[in-house]
């Protein structure tokens, strides 16, 4: 396996009074690359990507609120609109277009700021991020009292403590056997922070597991994904319990799509298969700069 990049430059910004972290890799010289983590990650998952890219592109990747060295909502409000919001405040400080890549929840806020702001964008990776699994339908007025039942179970909960950071990993092995031991170790060494009593936890807000009430909205998803001008690249992992977003249908109203599965590999693909999906990426990329150069 490539060796991580070096340490990254580490910047912070504003977006409805929360200070959110996201580091940089490059001097803004070369072409901007925007890297989206999924749900209860860390920027800091993208190293072993980033170490295949940094030699083609500036590379920013931003903790989500909840996640990482950013700061957590008041609240404890975490929707797709709010992490398509933060990603545009930061997309706005930076050079277009961008490509942007996100896995899993990283790749839903990906695939809206695309179809949001399509002029912004030139290329556009999902790796499991075409929304979640659909779920039994049930009526408004249960998932209402459900979610608040959450909510109050959420208020009692106290964030994991880990004796060490072995112990750590170890869970992260558990929750995802197709890690190595160096990704599950990297993974949780910036993933984790040490408490007052010396014992660790992860990073994340444990808001961040609630959904909201109201079901994925797919009739909405497919409005803003049909305004999507940029080339698409949508990648699966053939053990995902993610749905197929060809067979479902879901993705049906992105016009220039390509999806490409993975063998070997759940959820975390890019953990998972790290030079198979560096490989299709690296491939879907160059497209980009060959149609550059033949427009010179």
């Amino acid at each position: 396996m490539t060796a991580p990049v070096p340490e990254p430059r580490h910047e912070y910004y504003e977006s409805q009074r929360i200070r959110l972290h996201y580091a940089v890799w490059g001097d803004g010289a070369k072409r901007p690359l925007l890297l989206i983590h999924g749900g209860q990650d860390h920027c800091r998952n993208w190293d072993f990507v980033a170490s295949r890219l940094i030699d083609s592109y500036t590379l920013y990747a931003p903790d989500l609120r909840g996640h990482g060295d950013s700061g957590w909502a008041i609240g404890g409000m975490y929707s797709l609109p709010e992490f398509v919001y933060d990603t545009s405040v930061l997309a706005d400080s930076l050079p277009r277009p961008l490509v942007v890549v996100g896995h899993s929840l990283g790749g839903a806020i990906a695939l809206q700021y695309a179809g949001t702001f399509p002029d912004a964008v030139s290329r556009v990776v999902a790796i499991e991020g075409w929304g979640p699994p659909m779920i039994e339908e049930q009526p408004a007025h249960v998932r209402m009292r459900q979610w608040v039942q959450h909510m109050h179970e959420m208020e009692r909960r106290k964030p994991r403590r880990y004796p060490n950071r072995e112990e750590a990993t170890r869970r992260m092995i558990e929750a995802n056997p197709h890690l190595t031991p160096e990704m599950a170790r990297h993974l949780t060494l910036y993933g984790t922070r040490m408490n007052e009593d010396g014992t660790f936890s992860w990073k994340f807000d444990n808001y961040v597991r609630i959904r909201s009430p109201y079901q994925f909205n797919l009739e909405d998803a497919t409005d803003i994904w049909g305004q999507i001008t940029a080339p698409t690249l949508l990648i699966k992992g053939a053990e995902s319990w993610a749905p197929d977003p060809e067979r479902s249908g879901r993705v049906r109203s992105i016009q220039q799509r390509r999806t490409v599965v993975i063998e070997n590999a759940g959820h975390w693909v890019h953990h998972d298969q790290l030079d198979r999906v560096m490989e299709v990426m690296l491939d879907f990329l160059a497209e980009e700069k060959a149609s550059a150069a033949g427009r010179i």
